[in-house]
């Protein structure tokens, strides 16, 4: 198999980011990709007006890619926030606010994943208080998704990077999946399997894919140590994707590198040009 067999996209919230956002997906674009996926763009704005809305929705169609993955408010990102839907007060308020813009979008676009990172712990705030609020938001965002015919998306961070976000493993992050599937009935929540993040955190990835490919719903991918493209580090990125696929998954492949000191276009030169554009699945995909 090899990366030639996989189904990548690209991440225009870290890639291309030279660019302002409305020229990223024809960016993409011409660099030979036709799927794309974005951390919320408007790090200020839970509900922006129509019009930027609209604008991206047009940036993302006229470029002729297809936007695969969304995530809902998270604060600002890149930055010190890591998610909004645990934070008692106004960010939880804002993410709420959030959902029915986000779901909307990703609608207009036929986007089917959606992905809402937890947020980080809050000095002074029992943990159990956040984690049930953290429920609450993430059954409010599967039953939007559901509407939508979309996943929603549970991902886990790393330690080092991320000390004050609770969920650090692959375990952890799967536990959440299985409470909102519990409480919503629906079965729609799915692990993000970030493979740079589990790495950080020294978990045996080899392991983690036997144990939850089936549940996976989205795998993103950068070298470690170093968050850049594969090749820059030691992950055997190519191998486990293999494993991925030898698992059962079919998803998308989300690129969700820097591109070190070259520019965004010059970061894919490890992904050979006519492995860019979005194969179908070998099977319908289930997601």
């Amino acid at each position: 198999m090899g990366f030639a067999d996989q189904r990548f996209n690209v991440n225009l919230s870290i890639l291309f980011t030279e660019l302002p956002l409305l020229e990223r997906p024809a960016a993409a674009a011409a660099a030979g990709f036709t799927a794309v996926e974005l951390w919320w763009p408007w790090v200020d704005s839970p509900t922006p007006e129509r019009s930027e809305l609209d604008a991206l929705k047009r940036a993302i169609e006229d470029a002729g890619v297809r936007l695969t993955g969304l995530n809902f408010y998270a604060g600002r990102l890149p930055g010190p926030d890591r998610g909004a839907l645990s934070l008692p007060g106004e960010e939880s308020e804002r993410f709420r606010a959030n959902v029915e813009a986000a779901a909307g979008f990703a609608a207009s676009l036929g986007c089917t994943a959606l992905n809402a990172l937890y947020g980080n712990r809050v000095d002074g705030v029992d943990p159990d208080e956040q984690d049930a609020l953290a429920l609450e938001n993430l059954v409010l965002a599967a039953r939007a998704a559901h509407r939508i015919g979309a996943v929603l998306l549970v991902e886990a961070l790393n330690e080092p990077e991320s000390p004050a976000y609770p969920l650090v493993s692959a375990p952890a992050a799967v536990a959440v999946v299985d409470k909102v599937n519990a409480a919503t009935g629906l079965g729609n929540a799915r692990f993000l399997m970030d493979l740079y993040h589990l790495a950080m955190n020294g978990e045996d990835l080899s392991g983690v894919i036997a144990a939850y490919a089936g549940r996976t719903g989205h795998v993103q991918i950068a070298d470690s140590p170093g968050r850049g493209a594969p090749g820059t580090g030691t992950l055997p990125l190519e191998s486990l994707l293999d494993q991925l696929a030898e698992a059962g998954y079919e998803g998308w492949v989300g690129l969700e590198y820097k591109p070190g000191d070259r520019p965004s276009a010059r970061a894919f030169d490890w992904l050979p040009a006519a492995a860019r554009p979005a194969r179908a699945p070998r099977r319908a995909d289930s997601r």
